[in-house]
């Protein structure tokens, strides 16, 4: 997107009534913001939806003004643009209808041809929290996902770390404009992660970070990821939202269950309960439930070693695999009398191992 449009796409951010579902509407109608301004007003009535309020609102020169200040804000700082028309914007966001039509970014964010997942939960992590979130990075790190999350506290923050930990992209999407750090005790972590990954945001400079700009933030960690995992949360949460809104958008919802009497873990425990997430204990059960394929990942290759030491129930799959050929998982912990949930991460550790690699369908061989 050249300047010129980009002024006019963000003028018409800031016309009352307009939002990203109407300024959709518009530049569908229209082709760019710029003949969205210059249409005359009989042209604008005949779209539906389109009333004489709005057609005023159009015809307030203020707007760019606005446009003009922030313009100059993203030029001086080195801001990036993302259009919900064009390549660089996530692309999962573009299929939802109220995602943003402009994103700013900071760093260096590579969407191409990776695996995303957003990583929710409490800002109060327990121990146990903690040790779920690294593991769960950690075990993914071989698919090179990007990690995305909130930059808060608590379950977000340690999700960035655990991925810069990893070599993995990360990026904290955020509730404000890029020209500020919320958490102010998080500056720590902006330089680090703007080598691989950094900021996301709909929020121009002059927007803080209130209370309900978390709540629209969160459509678009849910929206840009082909999954959402909870850690933990109570029970009620902002967590839980970005969760509700992962499955309206129909994306994946996983959650780390907890027992019964943890607080931390009653909002995981309900979302499990009432089937609108599925139940995790590993990387393992992600990767299975997604379809994912570690054996086509170039960019952490796992490799087969030589005189491989395997575990007793990884020696029985692996010699199964051998006379059978190929299987799917559920027939493998049939005929090895094995329970399903536990195959899946012994089948994880025997690719990682180089052993065995996934098919198509869920299908299984030795290497």
């Amino acid at each position: 997107m050249n300047e010129e449009e980009l002024f006019y796409v963000l003028a018409l951010q800031k016309v009352e009534l307009v939002g990203d579902i109407v300024a959709k509407k518009l530049l569908a109608h229209y082709g760019s913001a710029k003949e969205v301004f210059q249409s005359k007003a009989g042209k604008l009535e005949s779209i539906d939806g389109i009333g004489s309020i709005l057609i005023r609102n159009l015809k307030d020169k203020s707007v760019f003004q606005k446009a003009e200040a922030e313009l100059r804000f993203i030029k001086e700082n080195h801001i990036h643009t993302l259009y919900f028309k064009e390549e660089n914007y996530p692309d999962k966001l573009k299929h939802c209808i109220d995602g943003p039509v402009l994103l700013f970014s900071s760093g260096n964010i590579d969407f191409k041809n990776r695996k995303i997942i957003s990583i929710v939960g409490t800002r109060q992590i327990t121990s146990y929290g903690m040790e779920c979130c690294k593991k769960l990075i950690a075990d993914l790190a071989p698919l090179n996902p990007i990690i995305v999350s909130g930059f808060a506290y608590g379950v977000d923050i340690v999700a960035h770390q655990a991925a810069m930990e990893n070599d993995l992209q990360t990026i904290g999407v955020v509730a404000h404009g890029l020209n500020q750090v919320y958490p102010k005790v998080h500056t720590k972590y902006v330089a680090k992660m703007e080598e691989n990954g950094g900021f996301l945001s709909e929020f121009w400079s002059s927007a803080n970070p209130d209370k309900e700009n978390f709540v629209k933030r969160n459509r678009i960690v849910a929206g840009m990821s082909e999954a959402t995992i909870v850690i933990e949360s109570a029970e009620k949460g902002g967590s839980l939202i970005t969760a509700t809104m992962a499955g309206d958008y129909n994306r994946d919802v996983f959650a780390f269950a907890g027992r019964a009497t943890d607080k931390y873990s009653q909002g995981c425990n309900n979302l499990i309960k009432s089937q609108k997430a599925n139940l995790i204990t590993s990387a393992a059960d992600v990767i299975y439930m997604l379809n994912w394929d570690l054996d086509n990942e170039k960019t952490k290759p796992i490799q087969k070693q030589l005189f491989i030491e395997l575990e007793p129930e990884e020696q029985k799959i692996y010699d199964y695999l051998q006379k059978q050929g190929k299987e799917l998982l559920d027939i493998i912990a049939l005929d090895c009398q094995l329970p399903t949930y536990k195959i899946s991460s012994i089948l994880l550790n025997m690719e990682l191992k180089g052993v065995i690699r996934p098919l198509p369908g869920k299908l299984f061989e030795a290497i």
